[in-house]
Formats: C-alpha cells, structure tokens, sequence
C-alpha cells in the first residue's frame, strides 16, 4: 500500500497542485526539488533559483516538508553528453524524453525510495493504469496537454512506482484548483522547452559547445540560395533563421530546411511547406522501447505521432533486425526529423515508441 510519496516540486503551477492534491488525498507527502543544470545558472536565463524560491513557499503553504537535490553531474554524463553527440552528428534529439527515462524516473526514483517513499509523483499530464498485473500508460484527458509522448520510454518498474495525478484534469483546472488554495505560483507562466536552454538564443547556446562550420544551403537541385552556419544549428521542417526570401521563381515561398548532407557540409533548403522532400509515407527507427516489455502484436494497425503535439496517424509496424522497426503510414508525414522520436499508440494508450533513423 502507498503512504508515503515524495513529488517532483519544480516551482511550478502543476508540480504543486500535484503535491496538494495528494495531501489532501491522505498520503505523507514530502517534495523534493531537482536542480539538473549549474553551468552559466547565474546568467540570467535558467531560473532555478527562484524555481526553488517559489517550491519552498508552496511547500510551506502546504506544511510539507522539503528538500533540494543536485542532479547536475547525472545531467550531464545522462542526458547532456547524448544531446551534443546527436546534435554534431547532425541529428534533432529530444533531451525531454531522456531526461524522463535517466533522471526523474531513475536518479530521483532511486533518491526518493531511498527517503521510504513508497512511490513518486510528477506534475505530468499523464495516467497510469493497472490492469491483471501490467501498467499501462494512457493520455491525459486534457488532450491539448498530454505528455506521454515525453514518457514513453518508461518501463513496468519505473510506471509501478510513478503517480501523475494531473492526469485526469484540464489545465483550466488545475489553475482553479491553484488559485482556490492560496498557492502563490497559482498564474506563474509555464516554462518552456529545455529546462537548461531555457529563453536564452538556441544557437548562440549550442555555439559555445559545439564547433562552427560554415557552408552552403543548397536546393535538391544543386542551387546555391544562401549559406550556413553549421549543420548542427539546423533541423528538419525549420523555418526561421534561414536568412533566405523568396525564391528565383518569384513564387515567393517561404524556404525549409529538408535534409543535411554531412559528408558535404550543405544544408538542402526546400521551397513551401508541401513540397515532396519535406513528406514521407515510412521511416525507420532504432533502440524501439515497449512498455509492456514486449512488442505488441505488429499484425494489427496502430497510430503515432513524429512530434509532440502532432496528431496520430495510422500506420503500419514491421519489425527490423537488432530491436529496430519500420513504419508505414496511411499518410505522408511531414518533416520527419532524424533523432526524434517516433511514439506509438492503441486508441488512448502508450505502448511506446523508437528514435527515428
């Protein structure tokens, strides 16, 4: 039986309704709050600092005890290291997602159980759900805002132990329920994006660890438009930043970036969102993660998504040598991006997903 949850209190509107909710549930709550980033803290753009700030007075409103850990080192060796060594080699990775499987799920587990918590809990709009001995990861019903697509590399141990109760709610509702209680953070803006990026310029970031490789922004064709900064300051689908206007044709379309040749050093610039290089009906994808422990029965068709906040599209799943699979859509896809993941889906449930290749 639980008693005792330790909650991921990140200063937060929805980390702190969590820890109320649960209290007001019946079960010792502690929180602890999870410093993940030291480098450059006190330029101005990460805000841990008052994060903290804003933690410790809901705690205090809520007469829970709490306290703070340091997870910068597991940070960087974990999930940082993968973040550069996929941007150099010229892909688009999610840190999001790894940070969830390597350190909320399992650093901070660990710490929090090793604090008798009989299970942790997160502002995560997510459910979780038992069934005949197997936990299952369903959407939250506040469509707009669900997050399993950042959790599906989640596994049976960590769900077992994991409690999201936002799951069931609307954000709209989570704000009242904030405001009702007297929070302090009860209209704090949400942060977004990567907490150790924060509103900073991304690529002014990247170029400090990162090295600089100028080149050219071609079309498929061959035809210089424009130049580059470096492969890695680029992703599939991107839009702004390409310092390039209309087109020679006079269409005046906006430019996209549509592929990477890294053997050439040249960035492959399409004109307008439908063209044909920016759409692909399959893709292939590696380290493939199943909830369950085991893939779901691939003679069935299921739905995903390429990208947060995207729509699930049907799709057919086959499987591929070394854990990877291959995945056919019923729709040409847009933009999909090498190093993102690819998450699946059975109606409302999560059953997992792969980084696409």
């Amino acid at each position: 039986m639980i008693k005792r949850v330790v909650v991921g209190m990140s200063g937060g509107v929805d980390s702190s309704v969590t820890a109320l909710l649960l209290k007001q549930q019946g079960y010792e709550v502690t929180g602890l709050f999870m410093k993940n980033w030291e480098d450059d803290d006190d330029a101005g753009y990460c805000s841990s600092r008052q994060d903290l700030i804003d933690a410790v007075s809901v705690a205090d409103t809520l007469d829970i005890p709490i306290e703070a850990v340091n997870f910068s080192k597991e940070y960087k060796d974990r999930v940082f290291s993968h973040f550069l060594r996929e941007y150099e080699a010229g892909r688009t990775p999610n840190p999001d997602i790894l940070c969830n499987s390597e350190i909320k799920f399992k650093a901070f587990l660990e710490h929090a159980i090793g604090m008798g918590a009989d299970a942790i809990a997160t502002g995560h709009y997510a459910q979780i759900r038992e069934m005949e001995g197997q936990y299952q990861l369903f959407k939250a019903s506040d469509g707009s805002k669900d997050q399993s697509y950042f959790l599906h590399r989640l596994n049976q141990a960590q769900l077992s132990k994991a409690m999201f109760p936002l799951g069931t709610l609307l954000k709209s509702q989570v704000r009242e329920i904030a405001q009702d209680n007297k929070l302090s953070n009860h209209a704090k803006k949400d942060s977004t994006g990567i907490c150790f990026i924060g509103e900073r310029p991304f690529r002014e970031f990247l170029n400090r660890y990162l090295p600089t490789t100028p080149g050219g922004m071609v079309t498929p064709e061959g035809d210089v438009v424009g130049k580059h900064m470096g492969l890695s300051f680029y992703t599939l689908g991107q839009r702004q930043g390409l310092g390039i206007g209309g087109g020679k044709d006079g269409t005046g379309e906006p430019w996209f970036v549509a592929g990477k040749d890294m053997i050439g050093n040249r960035l492959i610039v399409v004109q307008g969102h439908h063209h044909p290089s920016l759409l692909t009906k399959h893709l292939e994808a590696m380290e493939m993660h199943w909830i369950s422990g085991y893939a779901p029965d691939l003679t069935r068709n299921y739905a995903a998504k390429t990208r947060y906040r995207q729509a699930d599209a049907a799709c057919r799943i086959t499987a591929l040598p070394g854990g990877n699979a291959g995945f056919t859509f019923d729709e040409a896809q847009w933009a999909v991006t090498p190093g993102q993941s690819v998450v699946v889906y059975d109606g409302n449930i999560c059953l997992g997903g792969g980084i696409i290749t």
